[in-house]
């Protein structure tokens, strides 16, 4: 187990001068769309970082899922910084030598035909839904300017204006309209309300298979192959967004996996960038990613050969399965772990891998205020809405690490629940 150096400031403690500085300077000058635990980080390795004062911290975010391979896999950074000294960036106007392996690569990884490559997940899922659309007015027919897509109640793909369009969070949508049509958005989980949904007009089910945003929010089982089912009796795209959920972090490949479900297209990014560069990818077979010709999308950066080049070593580390049991075993023990602790602090546990959403007893405290106490405790975590945090450590964590974090959660709770309550 490694054992954090040093003891932890105790609750209370005011930060350091070097930490009060910088939280300033970024408060004075960077736009506030952000409100960040107040700790400042300046190294990491595996599962763990280092702030500006030498104390360290058992990440449990991993950057929502990009760090999947935790800080500074050698693997990854390998392959980075031969990279670095090659060639990183020539715009698609030309090819590259590291573009096919990693397309080429990416493609097999899904058991599919094409790539779309792109930077950041909201990138992906535009790139994603004028695909959708060119194809349902190609092949499907329907009449232009007409096709429809159906998203799922509290969904979270990005927060574009056109993505925050079809959102059903106050807090990514209001006051940017006006907002981009052509949405449909019906209950998530209920697959009976999804079919009836569909119309000769749709052209595309856009779904998380966990809603991570919202809490690690699992479906029904049986969900996703019938609504895999619905969208083939209708000749509609099921389209996954995986950006969060995919890549090993929920035991399997993908989360669809989970139900033996493969849909039309895969929508990824986070941990397909190995928590070093943003890498994001549509991947699909040829008679939908097949409807773009040159000129009608595009990207600079997209497929770009430092970012093709650690991205193949992400679908290598991938490729051999190691990551995928690895969730499994850790998320078992996560998830046992944690419903120990329903009735003591806890209301609900949801787990699904190496990802875990946690309901805390909104009397006891607010998701924000458990996070902060983790931070003290040496446990970086990430509240959402209202009570609700989400743990999600690298797949690399060591399980006695994982535990220890456990355990600080439980001493959390009970430090709340022995605490004078209004």
């Amino acid at each position: 187990m490694v054992v954090p150096v040093s003891p932890h400031v105790s609750a209370g403690t005011a930060a350091s001068a070097a930490t009060a500085a910088h939280i300033e300077a970024a408060e004075s000058f960077a736009a506030q769309n952000y409100h960040p635990l107040p700790v400042v980080l300046a190294r990491g390795e595996g599962a763990w970082v280092t702030d500006v004062d030498g104390r360290r911290y058992l990440d449990c975010l991993a950057g929502y899922s990009a760090l999947n391979f935790g800080h500074g896999h050698p693997a990854i950074l390998r392959a980075a910084r031969e990279q670095l000294e090659a060639l990183t960036l020539t715009s698609r106007a030309f090819h590259h030598d590291r573009f096919a392996e990693f397309a080429e690569g990416l493609a097999r990884l899904a058991g599919k035909q094409m790539v779309l490559p792109a930077n950041s997940g909201a990138e992906a899922v535009e790139a994603a839904l004028k695909v959708a659309r060119k194809w349902g007015y190609q092949v499907k027919g329907i009449p232009d300017g007409q096709a429809e897509v159906v998203v799922a109640g509290g969904n979270f793909h990005g927060r574009t204006i056109t993505i925050v369009s079809f959102s059903d969070d106050p807090l990514a949508r209001d006051g940017f309209g006006p907002y981009t049509p052509g949405f449909v958005r019906v209950p998530f989980g209920d697959a009976d309300a999804l079919a009836a949904a569909l119309t000769p007009r749709t052209a595309a089910v856009l779904i998380e298979p966990v809603q991570g945003e919202g809490g690690v929010v699992i479906p029904p089982d049986g969900y996703l192959r019938a609504v895999r089912a619905a969208t083939q009796a209708a000749d509609v795209l099921l389209m996954a967004d995986e950006i969060q959920s995919g890549l090993g972090r929920t035991g399997r490949t993908f989360a669809c996996d989970h139900e033996g479900v493969v849909p039309d297209v895969y929508v990824l990014g986070k941990a397909l960038g190995g928590g070093v560069v943003p890498v994001s990818a549509v991947v699909a077979d040829r008679s939908v990613l097949g409807v773009l010709q040159p000129g009608q999308h595009g990207s600079t950066f997209g497929g770009n050969p430092l970012a093709s080049a650690v991205g193949s070593a992400v679908v290598g580390l991938l490729a051999t399965g190691e990551y995928q049991r690895r969730s499994a075993h850790l998320g078992a023990v996560l998830e046992s772990d944690l419903q120990a602790l329903v009735g003591r602090g806890l209301v609900a546990v949801r787990a699904r891998g190496l990802w875990a959403g946690v309901d805390v007893d909104p009397r006891l405290a607010s998701g924000r205020e458990v996070c902060e106490r983790l931070l003290v405790r040496g446990v970086l975590a990430k509240d959402t809405h209202g009570s609700t945090i989400r743990l999600a450590p690298p797949l690399v964590v060591a399980e006695p690490d994982l535990r220890w974090a456990v355990t600080q959660l439980s001493e959390v709770l009970d430090d709340l629940r022995d605490a004078p309550h209004p």
